[in-house]
């Protein structure tokens, strides 16, 4: 008689929670563009997403804090002239943020500690290249101040964002819409999908392919691919048939996919989220109201079913929190920030353990804030690992270093963007900006007290 073994794995039983509703963000009126984007980011500090915008585009960064509801006349980031597309915090400083838009520009913005307090209409630095709707954006994962844009003209631009300027550009790779774009672990390749449905894989700094695979997923429909461990990649894609599909490949031997699974049938693009600490991928489906995740591992058939998150509302975006942000002590793995049509709920996804001591084995050094190189030379080839950290004390115990290096980054940023702005930095301009408003709204006040005397 033969017993199924069931595969021993202390991901099993990870589960998801929403938070309750006091620790959700409440009263955002969320973006309802129908861009296949996550229309949020986190980080340890804030948590940022696209918003509804009359005249122009906007987006809103909350302290993490900020929990319950936010008030309407709460301020924006909203300086472009067309709707917010996509949007992703520096991973290397919390205080920076870039945007895409359909304006065909990139704007970086900084953002105070404590979130903003005015309505932020000037950028840091405004990045212009594309000539058609900018929708994907990503930052370096090792290079400081490397940013990658992709847009609806079918190019790719690397930026050097400290000196605001394009070092490198893809323009002849992709004859059509391209529909995703990342780095691998130490930002030595990028990986494109498109709509010719190939997937590319890149040199950054040449702009040639290096792996192609054409038809991963026999679908029409839109396919999303990220790097996982060991060079191997995970796509999600849809089946002539209109079923949802995950697919990993091992891009030396593109022939035939690793593994193929057909996952249910639903029009919604699947958001692939790896964590590569734990090798669990997370897969949210734009549209659905649930969360699937599944292990990715070296034995057959590689990519292991754990389970789902389940939930009423179907959700419109999804950010994902660092693994510098989450709670260690109890045994988090993952948080999720998932947008509602009006809201921001925060998802936590926990493997149970009795003790709450520091759990090595769920949290091996993880990529910490630092950069390892700096963006010249990167762009002159040098190739770094990513500088990482150990959880053990939580977060905290990384941050005074942390700030302080902030600043000074901060600085090259802002002096660089000093160099072609005229007036100074972006904060400076909005100071004044600020003032005059101020002198103006002073003297129509007074106008209209004099008018009011008179008429007594």
């Amino acid at each position: 008689m033969s017993r199924k073994v069931v595969r021993t794995s202390k991901f099993r039983h990870v589960f998801g929670q929403a938070v309750k509703a006091d620790q959700c963000y409440d009263d955002i009126r969320i973006s309802t563009m129908t861009w296949d984007s996550n229309f949020c980011s986190v980080n340890p500090k804030f948590v940022s997403m696209i918003v509804d915008a009359s005249g122009g585009g906007a987006f809103m960064v909350l302290p993490l804090s900020k929990t319950g509801r936010i008030d309407m006349s709460y301020p924006t980031v909203c300086g472009h002239t067309g709707p917010v597309l996509d949007i992703e915090f520096c991973p290397h400083n919390d205080n920076i943020i870039a945007s895409g838009s359909e304006d065909c520009s990139v704007m970086i913005w900084e953002i105070p500690d404590g979130g903003l307090t005015s309505p932020l209409t000037e950028p840091v630095v405004k990045l212009d290249g594309h000539c058609k709707r900018v929708g994907i954006l990503s930052w370096h994962p090792t290079a400081r101040n490397v940013l990658l844009s992709a847009g609806s003209d079918n190019v790719i631009i690397l930026w050097n964002v400290a000196q605001g300027e394009e070092v490198v550009r893809i323009d002849s790779v992709h004859p059509d819409l391209i529909y995703s774009a990342c780095w691998n672990r130490d930002g030595s390749r990028i990986l494109t999908s498109c709509k010719d449905k190939k997937l590319r894989v890149l040199d950054p700094r040449k702009g040639t392919v290096l792996f192609e695979k054409d038809k991963p997923h026999e679908g029409s429909r839109p396919v999303r691919a990220v790097f996982v461990s060991g060079g191997q990649i995970l796509s999600t894609g849809f089946s002539r048939m209109s079923e949802r599909q995950v697919a990993l490949w091992d891009p030396n031997n593109f022939g035939e996919p690793l593994t193929l699974q057909e996952l249910d049938t639903s029009s919604g693009v699947l958001l692939p989220f790896f964590d590569p600490d734990t090798g669990v991928v997370y897969l949210c489906g734009k549209g659905d109201s649930s969360i699937r995740y599944f292990e990715v591992t070296d034995e057959a058939p590689y990519v292991h079913y754990l389970s789902m998150f389940s939930s009423k509302e179907s959700q419109k975006g999804m950010g994902y929190m660092p693994k510098r942000g989450l709670e260690v002590n109890k045994c988090e793995i993952a948080r999720f920030y998932k947008l509602h049509e009006r809201k921001c709920e925060p998802i936590v996804m926990t493997v149970p353990r009795k003790s709450d001591l520091f759990q090595e084995d769920l949290y091996p050094d993880t990529i910490g804030p630092e950069a390892s190189v700096e963006a010249d030379e990167w762009f002159d080839g040098k190739e770094a690992p990513p500088v990482l950290i150990s959880l053990k004390d939580g977060f905290v115990a990384t941050t005074k270093a942390k700030e302080f290096k902030v600043h000074k980054s901060l600085l090259k940023t802002t002096t660089a963007s000093a160099g072609s702005q005229p007036d100074g930095s972006g904060e400076v301009q909005s100071l004044r900006k600020e003032v005059k408003d101020l002198k103006a709204a002073l003297e129509e006040l007074t106008k209209r007290v004099k008018e009011l005397e008179t008429k007594n």
